[in-house]
């Protein structure tokens, strides 16, 4: 159940994508920074009759963990699309699938199955966002390609060592959306200009505080603390094909020979990656 928490997570990261090209020209840290304090905010309505704010109370390397893989990796990301091409920076940062497989095999052992799992999803995943066009890697862009790396090595971490604080609860991730809401608050007013919201880009901006960067966060705590964390890594490279799904129910997209070939590849990938719990349910 806590691996299908995760996948969970995956569902409702397919439809980021959507809610944020609804959300206008808000500003990538201001969008960030409303859209953990909604997530928080919800946690901590959800949590306030049995006082779930009592699981903030724990040593900063928890919050130091915690934090850091929340904005400390929408951070990074933010700042890859500033200094590379989007295409690249964001192939480059979904990377961390992968690195979570590897990394999980430190402590569960590498099985075969579960890398090529991985590297399916992963060259699916490139077709989605390369459009099937191939990827130019620019010397004069490294710095971009680097910080998108150093991204994609910010989530794995966080992933891979929240397993090491598997008794912390999932409270504490309220805590964890607010200080991000904060601290990206404070980026924002750093480094862009604010925009307001217009008319149903506010409803954009909510579905985003609710699902994607809200309530996934919540069930990817629970997958990576207590699930099959290298099933999780590969099938996490579902999350860009559905999101092309949804953006093509909502027209947004068009469906196209890509499209299908990255669907048989990451949905091969994701079945190879979890052959055992397949065959441990059948």
């Amino acid at each position: 159940m806590a691996t299908l928490a995760g996948f969970g997570a995956v569902l409702l990261w397919a439809t980021l994508a959507l809610f944020t090209t609804l959300s206008g020209d808000v500003p990538p840290l201001q969008l960030l920074a409303l859209c953990f304090a909604l997530g928080g905010g919800m946690g901590l309505l959800a949590g306030w009759r049995r006082r779930g704010w009592r699981a903030w109370r724990q040593p900063w390397p928890v919050w130091a963990l915690g934090v850091g893989g929340l904005f400390g990796y929408h951070l990074l990301y933010v700042l890859a699309l500033r200094n590379a091409p989007p295409a690249q920076a964001s192939l480059i940062a979904y990377l961390w699938p992968l690195l979570i497989v590897l990394l999980a095999s430190v402590e569960t052992g590498l099985r075969a199955h579960h890398l090529a799992g991985a590297l399916l999803g992963l060259v699916g995943a490139a077709l989605i966002v390369t459009g099937g066009q191939g990827l130019t890697l620019s010397g004069q862009h490294v710095t971009g390609y680097a910080i998108a790396f150093l991204a994609a090595f910010f989530w794995a971490g966080y992933s891979v060592l929240s397993r090491r604080v598997a008794q912390v609860s999932t409270d504490a991730v309220t805590g964890f959306c607010l200080a991000t809401a904060l601290l990206s608050g404070l980026a924002h007013l750093a480094l862009e200009e604010t925009v307001t919201p217009q008319g149903t880009e506010w409803l954009a901006i909510l579905g985003l505080g609710l699902g994607p960067v809200g309530l996934a966060f919540f069930l990817w705590d629970i997958g990576v603390k207590r699930g099959d964390l290298p099933v999780l890594g590969a099938t996490s490279y579902a999350a860009p094909l559905l999101s092309t799904f949804v953006l093509v129910g909502a027209g947004q997209a068009h469906f196209t020979w890509v499209v299908g070939t990255a669907c048989v590849l990451i949905t091969g990938g994701a079945c190879l990656a979890a052959k055992d719990l397949i065959l441990r349910r059948a």
